[in-house]
């Protein structure tokens, strides 16, 4: 438990981390990745690389030592970080390796003279807090996936049993499970968590499932990124017939049960959890409009199954954006260019307060989406969103 004083000496550090959280994390990230190995499979490289994954870290430390005496106004916070460590199999003895390298980090950036003994104790009982919260969400997690019909706990055997290429960047894996036995259940939205041993080194990502769930297979549908250590491996290398570790399913961006009108918008790659979503809203009588952006017509994934699904079903209304219009005109979007305002006013429901909004892709992408649909009048706690990798602002 936190002391008063420990309380004020975090909320004291506040400053310090809006000006120089980034570098502190940076630090603390090369320390864990370059010291203990044991970790690194937990976190993609390009993220790192890219500086996302430490800005992520900065604010979630920032947001976390701003409201260290009320921690419920961290909303959702906690919720995305369970998650995606469960998706990944964070386990407790990883929580002590984090705490070293994060409290050697303190000590090494800010300096002897401000991270006294003081600030160092203050912080590893905010720390501790902290992973004794997780640590005990995840083990709930954990148990709950094990206990369900169809569940497990840790790595599961899985079969690649079909392989579709979607576009010309997405090929969408089927996977069933070696043992024969049934998979448990997911919430359209959710990701699963994926191991593999690529260049004699283990990898692990996270998927999002983007067929609606069936009790038998799961389906990840995977987009070839410039120099992704695994997109490039699962497309090159893994075939029908091969063997992969799959972990339980997690997530928290997941389709509410609602009567009020469904938008889903997803840009490049983010169509995916937006299928599952749909194939659910489907049956029953929501009102659906599904509006899918990309580069081009030859990247553009699922339009057929888009396309087939409209014709079967009269309450779903879609609509395409390319940047680029198609030589074919029988591939034509429903506008080119980049999605705005102008284009959502026109393709949305004409009541704008009335629609529940999901939206995936790419960030610049989703900084765009929500500036639009807060300028036309959909309420921001009606527009829901979430990062593949990792969080930060959309702001």
């Amino acid at each position: 438990m936190l002391t008063t004083q420990q309380k004020a000496i975090i909320t004291a550090t506040v400053p310090l981390l809006e000006t120089g959280g980034e570098a502190l994390t940076t630090h603390f990230y090369k320390i864990m990745l370059g010291e203990y190995p044991e970790v690194r499979p937990l976190f993609n490289q390009a993220h790192q690389t890219s500086g996302e994954q430490p800005r992520a870290l900065a604010n979630g430390v920032l947001m976390y030592a701003r409201n260290i005496d009320r921690l419920e106004a961290l909303g959702d916070l906690a919720g995305q970080i369970v998650n995606k460590h469960v998706a990944l199999q964070v386990q407790p003895e990883h929580y002590p390796i984090v705490g070293t390298c994060l409290l050697r980090a303190i000590r090494e950036v800010l300096g002897a003279e401000i991270a006294t003994d003081e600030v160092i104790a203050a912080w590893a009982a905010a720390y501790q807090q902290l992973a004794d919260i997780l640590i005990g969400a995840e083990k709930a997690a954990y148990d709950a996936n094990a206990q369900a019909p169809g569940g497990w706990r840790g790595a599961r055997d899985f079969k690649v049993v079909r392989r579709e290429v979607e576009s010309d960047e997405i090929t969408s894996f089927y996977l069933a499970p070696v043992d024969g036995q049934p998979v448990v259940d997911f919430q359209p939205g959710q990701y699963i968590g994926l191991r593999l041993q690529v260049n004699g080194q283990e990898v692990r990502r996270n998927y999002s499932l983007s067929a609606a769930p069936n009790g038998k297979t799961y389906r990840i549908s995977v987009k070839r990124e410039n120099g992704g250590v695994v997109s490039n491996h699962l497309h090159d290398h893994v075939q029908e017939g091969a063997t992969v570790e799959l972990f339980p399913p997690a997530g928290a961006f997941t389709l509410t049960q609602s009567d009020r009108p469904l938008v889903l918008i997803s840009g490049g790659v983010g169509i995916t959890p937006t299928l599952a979503m749909l194939e659910a809203a489907l049956k029953t009588s929501r009102p659906v409009h599904f509006i899918h952006c990309a580069r081009t017509r030859g990247v553009h994934a699922f339009r057929r199954t888009i396309d087939a699904l409209a014709h079967k079903h009269p309450q779903l209304q879609r609509f395409y954006c390319y940047e680029e219009a198609p030589a074919d005109k029988a591939d034509a979007p429903h506008a080119v260019g980049r999605i705005d305002a102008e284009k959502l006013a026109q393709w949305l429901p004409g009541d704008k307060r009335s629609v529940e909004a999901y939206f995936l892709g790419p960030k610049p992408f989703m900084q765009q989406v929500k500036r639009a649909l807060s300028t036309i009048g959909v309420p921001d706690q009606q527009a829901r969103y979430e990062f593949f990798g990792p969080a930060s602002a959309l702001e």
